[in-house]
């Protein structure tokens, strides 16, 4: 029991407990499924975008930002969350960031695709390492703020359209335990292990969003899955995410024969948004019949590369590779869930007692596609907005502890059979990656749907009448989350940044969300967006 419980450990997750903690005496729980470190944010390499110069503005970045998301950004939106940025960026200073300067001790600014200007602060190649390590750090210094780690959240629970908190499994002592509590904040980031390939680590199963969704909360706009360009295309180290910031420093795209091609696609060539980078890539291996294509910065100073990337030089020299000197081999893969549980910027999701910061949230930030370095920016920011509107609701209203039944396990047994559980989760990866991935087509989504919907059900009758562990849960979430991502793009009948059809290519004159509640199907919402 507690006032808060807050499902995640990421920036989001961890910067909101933090917050509470800072402006209230409010006892915040944390439940993680892995360690407190093992979060997505610890895998971003590139930075935090905000405006930072005199060379820079507000106006630029919110520019960038809704070029990037292709028409469906929301506006209010966008311009509040540029403008939060640099306080952002001050507060992860504050708890110790130590971003990278130059000889003056003034910050450094990078660039990435999609940006007008040098506005991306990092540490190196490693700055979501560097975050991750503060905020942890922080929070065990806490008193009022309890980590249960190896606790993975089965379902929130909704009594009177309020959200009394979760049932979650001790997975070490496989216990399903009651966590009640007036506030839940869902952190879990986002959905990328639905997808075969992917540079998300193995805990973005998409969680949040599907439990969300059961709880009857709206998600929004789960068609747009971002692809990131440039995964290490090695069998060994196949999530190794190589960072866009490489571009922004000079490097160039280029068929395994050595024909760049960028520069044909888009005005911004190497810099241009990510959906159209990754959409590129695709092509030229579909024309081509290549497995990767090359990333080339080795014309670049080996000191500077060496300084700036010490991490993706580090570890690609460890699996034979010297990027100073040779290109590297890349392909796209699932990289950022854009969509998710349709939320305010304070993290609101209209469900008392349930509120949805960073990625697993939808809040008309990124729109149809996430400009580069804004998903950090975006965590940090509703981490504040979020903890200010929990503590001002509890102080307001009547929030209580809500007591709920224990966990009913009713004839569950343990189950025996292991590989049949591995096997429906790489179907379900393999079939959104082949049918729902970067170029889709109505024949191909119906396609999974059908199989979706069989292995959706396969799940709901059969595995769980065995006893919960931490692999069904999971295997529970994609499905669902999958089943989400393919209803959402059959309902848009155009192409729209990450989204992108081969029977609807053009844009349509009408931008509407994509909203899907449980009971109730997919509908458009009638905001006429900008």
């Amino acid at each position: 029991m507690s006032d808060i419980l807050v499902i995640g450990s990421g920036l989001a997750g961890l910067l909101f407990a933090l917050n509470i903690h800072k402006n209230s005496n409010y006892i915040v729980n944390v439940v993680t499924k892995r360690l407190i470190d093992d979060a997505n944010t610890k895998y971003a390499q590139g930075g935090m975008a905000a405006v930072l110069s005199d060379s820079d503005s507000f106006d630029s970045h919110a520019k960038d930002t809704m070029i990037a998301g292709d028409g469906i950004c929301r506006k209010d939106v966008v311009e509040n969350f540029v403008k939060e940025a640099p306080a952002g960026i001050k507060d992860l200073i504050k708890l110790g960031v130590k971003f990278n300067r130059n000889e003056n001790e003034i910050l450094s600014l990078g660039r990435e695709g999609g940006h007008s200007q040098r506005r991306i602060v990092h540490v190196n190649d490693t700055t979501g390492k560097a975050i991750q390590t503060q905020i942890v750090s922080a929070v065990k210094n806490c008193g009022k703020i309890k980590v249960f780690e190896n606790h993975s959240a089965i379902d929130l629970v909704n009594i009177n359209n309020q959200i009394a908190g979760a049932y979650v499994l001790d997975i070490e002592n496989q216990e399903v335990l009651n966590f009640s509590a007036k506030f839940t904040i869902l952190a879990t980031g986002g959905a990328g292990k639905v997808f075969l390939y992917t540079s998300n680590p193995k805990i973005a199963s998409g969680d949040g969003i599907a439990m969300a969704y059961r709880a009857g909360a709206t998600i929004a706009n789960m068609e747009f899955i971002q692809f990131h360009p440039t995964i290490y295309y090695n069998p060994n180290l196949h999530t190794f995410l190589v960072t866009e910031a490489l571009r922004g420093e000079g490097a160039s795209l280029m068929t395994i024969n050595g024909d760049k091609f960028m520069a044909d696609v888009h005005p911004q060539a190497e810099l241009a948004p990510r959906d159209i980078v990754a959409r590129a890539i695709d092509h030229q291996l579909k024309k081509t019949g290549d497995d990767f294509i090359f990333l080339d910065i080795s014309d670049k100073d080996s000191a500077f590369i060496k300084r700036r990337f010490p991490a993706i030089y580090q570890t690609l020299l460890e699996n034979g590779m010297d990027i100073t000197k040779e290109p590297i081999p890349v392909v796209p893969a699932a990289h950022y869930t854009i969509g998710g549980v349709n939320a305010k910027i304070n993290g609101d999701t209209g469900i008392p007692g349930l509120l949805a910061i960073g990625e697993v949230a939808y809040t008309g930030f990124h729109g149809a596609n996430r400009l580069a370095s804004n998903s950090l920016v975006e965590a940090a920011v509703m981490a504040v907005k979020a903890a200010g509107f929990a503590i001002k609701k509890l102080k307001s209203e009547d929030y209580f502890h809500q007591s709920f039944p224990f966990w009913q396990p009713g004839d569950a047994v343990n189950s025996d059979e292991a590989v049949i559980i591995s096997h429906n989760w790489d179907e379900i990866r393999r079939c959104m990656w082949n049918y729902v991935g970067i170029v889709r087509s109505t024949k191909r989504l119906l396609r999974a749907k059908t199989r979706i919907e069989i292995l959706k059900q396969e799940v709901m009758d059969y595995y769980w009448k065995f006893n919960v562990t931490s692999d069904i849960i999971e295997l529970r979430n994609i499905v669902q989350v999958a089943e989400l991502i393919v209803n959402s793009a059959l309902s848009r009948k155009e192409s729209r940044g990450a989204h992108f059809s081969l029977d609807y290519p053009n844009k349509l004159d009408t931008v509407r969300d994509v909203l899907i509640q449980k009971n109730y199907g997919v509908f458009f919402s009638e905001e006429i967006l900008n």
